[in-house]
């Protein structure tokens, strides 16, 4: 599978989002800031300096919503602050559902020590409106977040766990039958960002693996995207047919100077849009 290599000379690449303009959308956590790639190749830098941006989502109002310190709508140069709680070092990954709501994962623990004590995040709902709902704890480091393609699971990759809980999902939102998955894939380095292709399986970046790992919806491994990286961060999918997979780095391999990279690939599935967030 031949991967093509998009940018690089970044920090910690997150966040890949695809808009339906062929926008790719991306983060750098450490070196601070918000970009845009569109499908000439041109990257802006949208929103400069705001560091540990780790998930981004588009707007149904236009702009783009994001993580980082709190959770913040930004549309032509203005910030408005959607969901921010004391004790939060950070907001990690986000993802939207069918009606718009923001699912989105906090950080309690200092990551600056990874070998450190860790104090359990939660996941939180963000309604249109501003409703705002505690959903489950015991996340003990939060990240990639997603949806099955009929909606009724949600998927959250908990980086120490070495897995993901998936919850089932009912009609009036509650989640129940927590279960986690994916365990043996991670034996060795941390699941990262994630994001679910048409069929219902699960891709998630694999940290020391060099790879993104394909997960059916039950956490067995039954494939893998190989990525000259030590840190492949998160993966999303793109392009017209959404075939397209965008796999981001917080470094190369094949030449170390270029630092955190954005890769694509075509593997073979399709994704899926990710619908507009409208909080």
């Amino acid at each position: 599978m031949e991967l093509e290599l998009l940018a690089c000379g970044y920090g910690l690449v997150e966040g890949p989002r695809v808009d339906e303009a062929g926008n790719l959308w991306f983060t750098d956590a450490t070196k601070g800031g918000v970009f845009r790639r569109s499908p000439d190749g041109t990257i802006d830098s949208v929103v400069p300096d705001r560091r540990m941006v780790g998930g981004l989502a588009l707007h149904a109002e236009g702009g783009v919503l994001m993580t980082g310190p709190d959770v913040s709508h930004w549309r032509d140069g203005d910030m408005r602050v959607v969901l921010a709680l004391d004790g939060v070092k950070h907001w990690n990954d986000l993802h939207t559902d069918s009606q718009g709501r923001v699912y989105v994962g906090a950080i309690r623990s200092d990551l600056s020590d990874l070998k450190g004590p860790k104090t359990p995040g939660e996941c939180y709902r963000v309604s249109p409106g501003g409703k705002v709902e505690e959903l489950y704890g015991g996340v003990e480091v939060s990240n990639g977040i997603g949806f099955s393609p009929d909606g009724r699971t949600l998927y959250h990759v908990d980086s120490t766990s070495k897995g993901v809980w998936a919850h089932d999902v009912a009609t009036d939102g509650s989640v129940s039958n927590r279960r986690h998955l994916g365990r043996e894939a991670f034996a060795r380095g941390i699941p990262d960002g994630m994001c679910v292709d048409a069929d219902g399986n699960l891709w998630v970046a694999h940290v020391g693996a060099g790879r993104a790992v394909q997960l059916s919806p039950t956490g067995e491994e039954i494939g893998e995207v190989k990525v000259p990286a030590k840190w492949v961060t998160s993966v999303a999918f793109g392009g017209p047919d959404w075939a397209d997979m965008y796999l981001v780095t917080s470094d190369n391999t094949d030449d170390p100077s270029k630092g955190g990279s954005i890769f694509r690939c075509r593997p073979g599935v399709m994704g899926m849009p990710t619908p507009l967030a409208a909080v």
